[in-house]
């Protein structure tokens, strides 16, 4: 847990900002360059910087890692800003949060219960000429929309449609790529809020989250550009209000792919915190040679570097 010094609430009108990782694993070199860019565009916006662990997925979940994840941040100068409980939020203690929207989704006859499995989806897919399987996700195609035809429930799905029953396209603008669109119903289909194991899809917690903790703008790679869409879908049906985005460029591995825990990324080397910190400063286009003998003057020189890009 950490020790900093709960702040007061945010002022109306302040920007703030969030780091999100999962405890899959310790940070490396690819997700320090998105805790700075995150931190910096808070910090450089005379923001807030909050810090929430993406534990929702419990069973990818390495035991001890959110803890170490917390010191590896303040090893390199990047201490949260906590909310009045004092606390970083853990996404494993927020199910309520998740029930109530999923309940109101419900309600409002936008989620349903689906019974299909991966394997009826594929078949599905197939049926309809589609072999296309979207980042190890099949897109699905609607089956259950209608009701279960006798299948037990196993996971609760949004509806992408629109109103009238036409796809659904979501136009956003990204402040680094510019505007972005997706066909919804067509790249995506409808989506899970509720997996079939009962644990809390990352859509829906995400954007419980971001809601509750008054996050303004949203910093992160741009591998999770594409689950933006989805996110403002849920926002809007929530009656949320959606943050701005800033997706930036990945770190890659020497074989091009980017760098991340599930391909092998190597945990952070912190011996040298002013290193690790120069190194993804540079990765985000900083100046080399921005001064400081220590994470925390080479922040304070970054922070008019980020804000002057």
């Amino acid at each position: 847990m950490a020790t900093e010094t709960a702040l007061p609430s945010a002022r109306p009108s302040q920007r703030i900002g969030r780091f999100a990782p999962s405890p899959t694993g310790l940070l490396h070199a690819g997700s320090l360059v998105a805790a700075l860019a995150s931190w910096l565009d808070a910090r450089a916006q005379g923001g807030l910087w909050r810090v929430r662990i993406e534990d929702v997925d419990t069973p990818r979940c390495v035991p001890g890692a959110g803890e170490e994840i917390l010191r590896q941040l303040a090893t390199c100068g990047l201490h949260p800003d906590l909310d009045g409980d004092g606390e970083v939020w853990w996404q494993s203690r927020r199910g309520e949060a998740y029930a109530a929207a999923l309940q109101r989704l419900v309600d409002a006859g936008q989620a349903y219960p689906c019974g299909c499995s991966r394997k009826e989806i594929a078949q599905a897919q197939a049926a309809l000429g589609h072999g296309h399987e979207r980042h190890g996700e099949l897109v699905y195609p609607g089956t259950c929309r209608h009701g279960l035809q006798g299948k037990p429930a196993r996971a609760w799905r949004l509806r992408t449609d629109a109103p009238d029953g036409s796809d659904l396209t979501i136009d956003w603008t990204d402040r680094r790529l510019g505007p972005q669109t997706q066909n919804l119903s067509q790249a995506v289909g409808d989506f899970v809020l509720k997996r079939a194991d009962g644990l809390w899809a990352y859509q829906l917690a995400v954007v419980v989250d971001d809601a509750e903790q008054g996050i303004t703008d949203v910093v992160r790679g741009e591998d999770l550009a594409d689950n933006t869409p989805r996110q403002i879908h849920l926002q809007r049906l929530l009656g949320l209000p959606t943050p701005r985005y800033l997706h930036t460029p990945l770190v890659l591995a020497a074989d091009g792919q980017k760098l991340s825990k599930q391909n092998g990324a190597t945990p952070l080397d912190l011996r040298d915190p002013l290193a690790a910190l120069r190194q993804a400063g540079q990765a985000l286009g900083l100046p080399a040679d921005l001064p400081g003998t220590g994470p925390a003057d080479w922040l304070a020189a970054a922070v008019p570097a980020w804000a002057a890009r």
